[in-house]
């Protein structure tokens, strides 16, 4: 089946932009449907489907004309796997991407390592209902791995989170990253306990970023930062995070790495409340990591990146050491790296104080980025040293 996009939009997937918006589309049509793209002329410009998700209609996997059968899906599966030779050599690591998404050529899915066991999420309906071929070219390239699990990111009356396929892994199930010890549970809602686009930055963590030093982890979610930090011979860390599971969690994680729990402090609590109980008791740090949801929402506030983080960045200058370093991080995809390192900035000037940008981060190898979709690289991590005296 054929529809047509407008002129504009065939430049654009020619040149290798591969996602589709309602307003590329010429033909009105229903989703859920695998189709060629033409233009005006009824010339082909790619092959690919219509399937809604958050961030538009639909995604072009290819501009040459070829069925996407079981033989096209093998080659992009084994294309992958040969962009990852490195993360497979590295042995200190068993846990990483295997598939990006649009990075990879296959917008709208993408496949986690752990260990010996693989997690795919679908974002959209479309691709979910082909997921029998997908899975099976999946197995085929990827022999090694013993059980799949399968997370449902878009709008359905699924179960979210299931096994598809083979083994179930053990609960929890212990993956390893940089030598450190992690516990991750594959079945449990769409969340694993652990965010591996953050691997570089724990690496730094672990080996001795914070040695001697006093840490604060804020949104710290099951602790992995703090525990990188710990290891890496941190002085003590802080947790926050307003979810109650993050106790249990995050004392798993340091128990995982035979790290004492003495001198790491678990606070069940909203970040805002944390930042004034702090300075009420006059705590101070060496390092303040925040690395929020894009978005949040508790009882009496909502927080959104693109709006709030100053307010993160002017709280955490008050309770922080003179040369302390502020860990300035954001997964948000609708804000570009250089609106979040002004956002951040103009909330340093704003207190008066002093700083320098000493390290940054993007996404990691293994989470691929095609140069033609800038905006799969949504990963910004920024390292600031403040200067207060």
């Amino acid at each position: 089946m054929e529809i047509k996009v407008t002129q504009q939009a065939a430049k654009r997937i020619r040149r290798g932009y591969p996602l589709l918006q309602k307003q590329d589309l010429l033909d009105r049509i229903k989703e859920n449907q695998w189709l060629d793209f033409v233009d005006k002329q009824g010339n082909l410009v790619a092959k690919g489907y219509l399937g809604v998700q958050n961030n538009g209609v639909g995604w072009c996997l290819t501009t040459k004309d070829r069925p996407l059968d079981h033989a096209f899906f093998v080659e992009l599966f084994f294309k992958a796997r040969q962009r990852r030779q490195e993360c497979y050599q590295e042995k200190q690591t068993d846990a990483f991407r295997l598939l990006n998404g649009a990075g990879d050529h296959l917008g709208g899915v993408t496949i986690d390592k752990y260990a010996d066991f693989a997690v795919v999420s679908w974002y959209n309906e479309t691709l979910y209902n082909k997921q029998d071929e997908i899975m099976a070219a999946f197995k085929e390239v990827f022999p090694e791995i013993k059980g799949i699990y399968e997370k449902l990111r878009f709008h359905t009356e699924q179960t979210q989170s299931r096994l598809l396929w083979g083994m179930s892994a053990p609960e929890p199930l212990y993956i390893k990253e940089n030598n450190i010890n992690y516990a991750v549970y594959l079945n449990e809602g769409l969340m694993t306990g652990i965010f591996l686009d953050q691997r570089e930055v724990r690496k730094l963590f672990a080996e001795g970023f914070a040695q001697g030093q006093d840490v604060l982890n804020m949104f710290s979610y099951t602790g992995a930062f703090s525990v990188a930090a710990a290891a890496g011979g941190a002085n003590t860390t802080i947790n926050v995070d307003l979810a109650k599971r993050s106790l249990k969690k995050t004392q798993e994680q340091f128990l995982a790495n035979q790290i004492p729990l003495s001198s790491q402090t678990i606070h069940v609590m909203d970040t805002f409340a944390y930042f004034k109980y702090a300075q009420k008791k006059q705590l101070t740090f060496d390092c303040i990591i925040l690395d929020p949801p894009s978005f949040a929402r508790n009882k009496k506030k909502v927080f959104r990146v693109a709006k709030d983080y100053g307010e993160l960045i002017e709280s955490s200058v008050a309770i922080l050491k003179d040369q302390g370093v502020i860990m300035a991080s954001s997964n948000a995809a609708n804000v570009t790296s250089k609106k979040f390192q002004n956002m951040i900035e103009k909330a340093l000037q704003n207190e008066n104080v002093g700083y320098k940008l000493i390290k940054k981060f993007r996404l990691p190898q293994d989470f691929v980025v095609d140069a033609a979709y800038p905006a799969g690289d949504y990963l910004k991590v920024y390292f600031y040293q403040i200067k207060k005296d």
